[in-house]
């Protein structure tokens, strides 16, 4: 997930709720009393957002209040969760995705539960969430290229995985841990899902192409990235092919005609997004509540601008800089969820060997 507006602050209290229904005398809160509103703590990554205006008004019709906990890149916050399996100090997760998915479930993380409006999910996501969680976004985890850095020097950007290894862009790439960041995990797995048996070949070759590694997001794009906003000097990184409309969005006016940045579609890795309610929650109903608040036709609508993801829900009008510059690729590399399962620790620990020994 994408944002250019990390948030990255553990503990912040923000007031959002449920539609209350309609009735002579108000309900009390799901898990709480009429005294006042139940407290719910939703554990997510550090690029979860949304509007002020979409938390307002849900707010105003509820009586839950949402302690959003941070923990770090998707990758780190779902090591948290799986270490506090059955005794969490959460009671919803909303951020694990199809890379680590499984492991979580595994772990005994999550009490089953779907979304009372899961039969309004796009059809190719109704299933992937195994009867536990729910979907709630997408996007695709593609290399991002930095058009105006290679435009100045005139010199043509890599258009697929085989690019990269190549000498004209050694010491062009930033990449995530697969350790710790999602994307990380999931450029590993286009990785394996392209060269097979022989992708340890090829991070030897990025490798000795001066790869750089960092372990998050926020860390590669924010920091490292020529296009980023930051001091960066690589322009190349792993991100997702919804980043360039986030540079028009927060771009200062006069906003540009079209972002500077593009995706090289070859070698994305599609990536799906889930909420699930937590096992050994203090607030197991209200946590519910929250699930089906996230797919929400308010909260869909308002996910791609402001996570820069696609929504998980049917229906939902796209923006005009999505639809305009939003490149998804037509044949996305994916692993079964079982091959991630079984390879993932391996694959990760022969990573570490070649890529940081």
């Amino acid at each position: 997930m994408l944002t250019v507006k990390v948030l990255g602050v553990v503990g912040v209290l923000v007031a959002v709720g449920t539609l209350a229904c309609s009735s002579s005398t108000p309900p009390g809160p799901p898990g709480g009393s009429s005294s006042g509103p139940v407290t719910v703590r939703l554990l997510t990554h550090d690029s979860f957002a949304l509007s002020d205006s979409v938390i307002a008004d849900f707010e105003a019709t509820s009586g839950i209040d949402l302690e959003i906990v941070t923990g770090g890149d998707a990758g780190e916050m779902v090591n948290r969760a799986v270490l506090s399996a059955g005794k969490p100090d959460a009671d919803v997760l909303f951020g694990i995705d199809s890379t680590l998915l499984t492991r979580a479930i595994d772990a005994g993380v999550f009490v089953p539960y779907l979304s009372t409006a899961s039969a309004e999910l796009r059809p190719e996501l109704a299933e992937l969430g195994q009867g536990v969680v729910t979907a709630i976004d997408d996007g695709d985890v593609c290399v991002n290229i930095d058009d105006a850095w290679f435009a100045k020097r005139d010199v043509a950007a890599p258009t697929s995985l085989d690019d990269l290894v190549k000498p004209e862009y050694r010491g062009l790439l930033i990449v995530q841990n697969p350790a710790t960041s999602s994307p990380g995990l999931a450029f590993l797995l286009a990785t394996i899902a392209r060269y097979g048996d022989t992708w340890p070949a090829y991070w030897e070759a990025l490798r000795a192409n001066d790869v750089r590694v960092v372990n998050g997001w926020s860390e590669a794009y924010l920091g490292e990235f020529t296009a980023g906003g930051g001091e960066g000097d690589r322009p190349l990184v792993v991100s997702y092919s919804t980043s360039p409309p986030a540079e028009i969005v927060y771009a200062a006016d006069p906003k540009p005609e079209a972002p500077s940045t593009s995706t090289m579609t070859d070698g994305c890795y599609r990536q799906v997004e889930f909420a699930g309610v937590l096992a050994g929650a203090a607030q197991p109903e209200a946590a519910r509540t929250v699930v089906d608040w996230l797919l929400s036709p308010e909260v869909q609508a308002d996910i791609p601008l402001s996570m820069f993801v696609f929504p998980a829900r049917q229906g939902v009008t796209l923006p005009d800089v999505f639809t305009d510059f939003v490149t998804r690729p037509t044949a996305p590399l994916e692993i079964p969820a079982a091959d991630i399962d079984s390879g993932r620790e391996g694959w990760i620990e022969q990573w570490n060997e070649i890529v940081l020994r």
